[in-house]
């Protein structure tokens, strides 16, 4: 039982993530993307942990699914005195996703809006 989760987990993370069989040539850059594979795999177990704490039985796939459509949009805005104003809007959350970060314990999942202003 304990397998077919761990690989059933590997495998959503390849394909959502892109870490699909990648020949490196330096040991770092395994080490690192193995790294990678394994953190993604800690996470997404400690959220399947905690919902299930919290009497909620949602597969990783279809936590996945019911999160995808909250987005976040950057606009990137330069004015005349050389200023870049970086502005992101965020998607109002729906009742689905509010009740898993709900019960993940994520209070502001993502700000409506904020702004980050720098110069050139």
């Amino acid at each position: 039982m304990t397998l077919t989760r761990v690989e059933n987990a590997f495998r959503s993370l390849k394909s959502d993530l892109g870490l699909r069989p990648v020949y490196h040539q330096l040991a770092t850059r395994t080490a690192a993307h193995l790294f990678i594979s394994v953190l993604g795999y800690h996470l997404l177990s400690a959220i399947e942990l905690t919902l299930r704490s919290n009497d909620d039985t949602r597969s990783w796939s279809t936590i996945k699914e019911q999160v995808s459509t909250h987005a976040r949009t950057t606009m990137v805005l330069t004015n005349d005195e050389g200023i870049v104003n970086h502005i992101r809007v965020s998607s109002v959350p729906e009742p689905t996703q509010r009740k898993i970060y709900s019960l993940l314990g994520v209070r502001d999942p993502l700000k409506r809006i904020k702004t980050v202003a720098t110069r050139l």
